[in-house]
């Protein structure tokens, strides 16, 4: 028996885990489907390359889609402790105040930016130069600059000024727009995902209980409250067992993974439950609805030298990089490899950035993404951040082994395409500014032959891709296709909640790790009852967040 029982070891769950494991006096329980994050290209920033299509990701790829010519889509979803954390890119970026206030508006009620969500990214942030209103220090979440960054994504930088993008050193401080290199979830050189950051502090408390490779079946309802859940051992899924939650069970197995299981228990859209084999126990429209996600579409140059990150696959090479990380804690290494990027619009009339782009000093780094004749390229790629068409999650079957079905609707709304197509004629504009373009052989893909708008579009339907941001299955709100209320209560079920990026009614305006942590970080105190912490004043001396010297503890933000 454990007071709070959470089914997925991502992010959420981790943060999570270690925040309700604060009180000495509850037992937790944190159970993930895959193994330990002991791989060592996970803590290796630059190691990203290795993760996305790795054995740590459930393997997923999307349903057959119209609009992106019939292509069923790898859909990469962590499947180890620490989820999308472990594998993703590291780049840290937290959305616009708009997409928080827009949720309230709609019904989340203290979800607003300025009260509701930024204390808590204050909260969990340890920013190495930033302390201010906007940044925090001293949280679980290690952020930090690039301790080394490749000669392209300068040039990348220099470039986007030269195509009229002022320079920003910041993306989540008071303006979004403009060009630079990200910050990222890296602590010393090494990934500080919410495994390292958030639960190996947490590790020796005797009230934390964490089980990895724990395949979870169903949540256990009783009289409309769930109570536990059901477990099938790993060598013998026929053999099965129960733990039981005594207070809450708390679902943060993520966008895809939180609609399914809820789905396996019997929640969710009848009429599809009943057509999967599985017994409606609790009819709740919304459950699978509203997916959302980025589509991503690349372009890939040559280089006329070996500039990029690419000339490391070399082995003599590789052997040097391992060598200087190993010994000074820098070098190729400790590249995120997406270190550059901007935020930007598709339209003067837009009144806040709908664009971005990362900047990757390599080719082929994504799946379906050709590398270069010469070894030797780079990579832009783009999306539209407020996409308008909703996608779904759905089961194939009632066996929990079974991967779900997963339509992202990608470009279904033809202004998305619309957007997407602009992001790649911009993405082409800063390309062909001369602080860049004097390192580039040529385009190498899409290549000279798209033109038109016609080619455009065609060349966005074939080569688009996730952008790894699913959110939005188990949206929160008042609705009628909402599944959780704002204190992320599963409407009709009591001792129930879902508490991670499935719950966002809209994605935001940015990469998803940074928000999908807060969303834990405020869970964690709506569970336990506390009201959102008050806003944190900024340092007495703003002068100071410029520099890397250690802020007074009374004027910074604590964990």
């Amino acid at each position: 028996m454990f007071d709070y029982v959470i089914v997925g070891g991502g992010p959420a769950g981790c943060a999570l885990a270690a925040r309700l494991s604060e009180d000495q006096a509850v037992r937790v329980l944190l159970l993930e489907a895959g193994p330990a994050d002991t791989d060592p290209y996970i803590h290796m920033p630059v190691g990203f390359f290795k993760m996305t299509g790795g054995p740590l990701t459930w393997g997923y790829k999307t349903v057959a889609g119209k609009p992106t010519q019939q292509r069923q889509i790898p859909f990469a979803q962590g499947r180890v402790l620490g989820g999308g954390g472990s594998i993703n890119a590291m780049v840290y970026t937290r959305g616009q105040p708009a997409d928080y206030d827009g949720w309230e508006r709609e019904g989340c009620a203290g979800w607003g930016f300025r009260e509701g969500v930024l204390p808590y990214l204050r909260r969990m942030e340890d920013n190495e130069r930033l302390c201010n209103e906007y940044h925090g220090v001293g949280g679980p979440l290690g952020v930090s600059d690039l301790i080394t960054v490749n000669e392209m994504t300068k040039a990348f930088v220099r470039a986007g000024q030269q195509a009229g993008m002022p320079h920003n050193s910041d993306f989540n401080g008071e303006q979004q727009a403009g060009v630079g290199v990200y910050q990222v979830t890296q602590r010393g050189g090494r990934r500080c995902s919410a495994a390292v950051g958030y639960l190996n502090p947490a590790r020796g408390r005797p009230n934390l209980t964490i089980r990895t490779d724990c395949f979870v079946l169903r949540v256990v309802i009783e009289n409309g409250r769930a109570v536990g859940v059901e477990l099938a051992d790993k060598d013998n899924r026929a053999n099965t067992s129960v733990v039981r939650a005594e207070r809450e069970v708390i679902v943060t197995a993520g966008a895809i993974g939180s609609p399914k299981l809820l789905m396996l228990s019997g929640i969710g859209p009848a009429a599809d439950l009943e057509r999967a084999g599985v017994k409606p126990r609790l009819a709740l429209e919304g459950v699978g609805q509203n997916l959302q996600d980025h589509f991503d579409i690349d372009i890939v140059y040559e280089l006329n030298g070996p500039y990029s990150l690419d000339k490391y696959a070399k082995k003599h090479l590789m052997l040097m990089a391992g060598l200087q990380y190993k010994l000074f804690n820098s070098g190729p290494v400790t590249s995120n490899i997406a270190e550059g990027g901007a935020f930007w619009y598709s339209d003067p009339g837009v009144a806040t950035p709908d664009l971005q782009f990362h900047f990757l000093p390599g080719a082929g780094v994504e799946a379906g993404v050709p590398p270069v004749p010469s070894g030797s390229g780079c990579t832009l790629n783009s999306y539209f951040l407020r996409p308008r068409s909703r996608g779904s999650v759905a089961l194939s079957s009632a066996d929990p082994a079974a991967a779900p079905l997963i339509d992202p609707a990608y470009i279904r709304d033809p202004y998305d395409l619309q957007v997407a197509v602009e992001g790649i004629r911009q993405s082409r504009e800063i390309m062909s500014q001369s602080a860049i373009s004097k390192y580039l052989k040529r385009e190498h893909f899409p290549g000279p032959s798209v033109r038109t708008q016609a080619d455009y579009e065609a060349y966005a339907q074939q080569y688009g891709r996730t952008g790894y941001h699913p959110v939005g299955t188990c949206k929160m709100g008042v609705d009628a296709l909402s599944v959780v209320d704002p204190e992320l209560r599963v409407h009709g079920i009591e001792g129930l909640r879902v508490a991670d990026s499935s719950i966002m009614p809209r994605i935001v305006s940015s990469n998803t790790n940074a928000p999908t942590l807060m969303i834990a970080e405020k869970a964690a105190d709506l569970i336990r009852g506390r009201c959102a912490p008050a806003s944190v004043a900024a340092p007495t001396s703003l002068a100071r967040t410029a520099s890397r010297e250690p802020v007074p503890a009374a004027t910074a933000a604590t964990a």
